[in-house]
């Protein structure tokens, strides 16, 4: 078989899997070119915005604005039209929403404040419902959006950056929820910004968004209930990070490129009831890494139907772990399927019915279930447990040699990680039947 069929065998039939929905379209929908005159004209925001009553729409002409600015009136919109400009003047956060219902869309906002303390930022709500942040082009602000005990907010198409000159350590948060429910982040680009952070926050929707060259793509702390579909985060330091939060639901992401020593597609501490379903972790240091999850035995994780592919580790664990259900997922061209950090077994958790690209066995009775169960076991792993140097080599050729030596001929007891019993052997074969049966897609809000 020649090497551009194999090809297309092995890769062709799981483009279409787990796949980020082509119609989301992260970024912005209409241009914001902004103001590109002179500021000598400039105008100050407050002074409009002063002049509002509820239900008005301001509509600012062409401009350069000045704030700090701040929006008390109730259902009123602010439009920037895609020509406006409006500046915090290095001061503080531009523009403050302290009213419910109030928009604020297709605007140019820059140049906050530099205080991490009181988070300068572009938009700041702080206990107002009903906001909508939408089609709005925002750099060189310490903070994207930060949304304080606020619900029922709409942030959608708006393309957020953080101050250029900062090391990415320094740079403020795309966008920051506090104690914030039912909002809907959707089709937003964030770039060159430090996180996305969800602390003590639930149901929340993320929808359709797209991450790249930042540290967190999305952070969360204490959050429970939250719902992650249809994002594409790459080129980060984590993709997305699960702590002590439960009943999340992820599906249908595609994580890549997250390197480093902390590099990790989705990271899961101490958290519990957990669907993680259909996503793609590809191109990464770990696919997946799990530290005490779930922390509470009764309360299972499913991680199902996932792609996990080019990582240096497919799924890594910090300690022996059991409670996680693993299932239906595909695990290729990995240098590492499975690691346990501390030694021992990740058998306790239950393997089922995943497809394994090293699986050595058959499948006479054609029901597409390998005719013995995938064990996997752990050969020349443990040489870096004891000297971490030897980890220069991994991939090496060398190593292989010893891999397959001691497979061949052990001179040392190999260590048993894993026996998934029921191993699917046909990738075309399962994947047509999953599409059918376990194809999650949620809907456009």
């Amino acid at each position: 078989m020649s090497k551009l069929v194999y090809l297309f065998i092995f890769f062709i039939p799981w483009s279409f899997y787990a796949q980020v929905d082509a119609s989301y379209q992260p970024g912005l929908q209409t241009p914001i070119a902004g103001f590109k005159g002179s500021k000598e004209g400039m105008q100050n925001i407050q002074t409009l915005l002063d002049q509002l009553q509820p239900g008005d729409t301001l509509k600012l002409e062409p401009g350069f604005y000045y704030g700090p600015g701040h929006i008390k009136t109730p259902n009123v919109t602010i439009d920037g039209q895609g020509k406006a400009t409006i500046s915090g003047r290095h001061l503080r956060s531009v523009l403050y929403i302290e009213a419910p219902g109030v928009t604020i869309q297709n605007c140019h906002l820059i140049e906050s404040g530099d205080s991490p303390d009181k988070i300068d930022c572009a938009v700041k709500i702080k206990k107002e419902n009903d906001f909508r942040i939408i089609n709005n082009k925002i750099e060189e602000t310490l903070f994207g959006i930060d949304v304080f005990w606020s619900e029922g907010g709409q942030i959608k198409h708006n393309d957020i950056t953080s101050i250029a000159s900062k090391p990415k350590g320094l740079k403020g948060d795309a966008i920051r929820f506090w104690y914030s429910k039912h909002n809907l982040v959707q089709e937003n680009y964030w770039h060159q910004v430090r996180d996305m952070v969800v602390w003590y926050s639930s149901d929340n929707q993320f929808i359709g968004n797209r991450g790249i060259d930042n540290r967190y793509s999305i952070h969360f702390m204490y959050s429970h209930n939250n719902q992650i579909s249809h994002n594409h985060f790459s080129n980060s330091s984590v993709g997305i990070f699960l702590m002590y939060s439960e009943r999340t639901i992820m599906n249908n992401n595609l994580i890549e490129g997250t390197q480093g020593v902390t590099g990790m597609c989705l990271g899961m501490k101490e958290t519990s009831s957990n669907q993680i379903i259909d996503n793609k972790f590809i191109y990464s240091a770990r696919g997946i890494y799990i530290d005490v999850s779930p922390f509470v035995p009764t309360k299972t994780n499913t991680i199902s139907g996932n792609e996990i592919a080019f990582c240096n580790t497919a799924i890594e664990f910090l300690k022996d772990q059991e409670g996680n259900i693993i299932s239906e997922n595909m695990f290729h061209d990995n240098l590492t399927q499975v690691f346990i950090q501390g030694g021992g077994t990740a058998n306790r958790n239950e393997w089922l019915h995943n497809y394994w690209d090293d699986y050595a066995g058959f499948d006479k009775d054609g029901d597409n279930i390998g005719d013995f169960p995938y064990k996997l076991y752990e050969y020349h792993a443990r040489l870096w447990r004891f000297n971490p140097d030897i980890k220069y080599f991994y991939g090496a050729p060398i190593l292989s040699i010893l891999d397959y030596l001691e497979k061949l001929a052990p001179f040392s007891k190999p260590q048993f990680i894993l026996k998934d019993p029921k191993p699917i052997f046909n990738l075309e074969d399962y994947k047509k039947e999953r599409q059918k049966e376990m194809g999650i897609t949620l809907p456009k809000s």
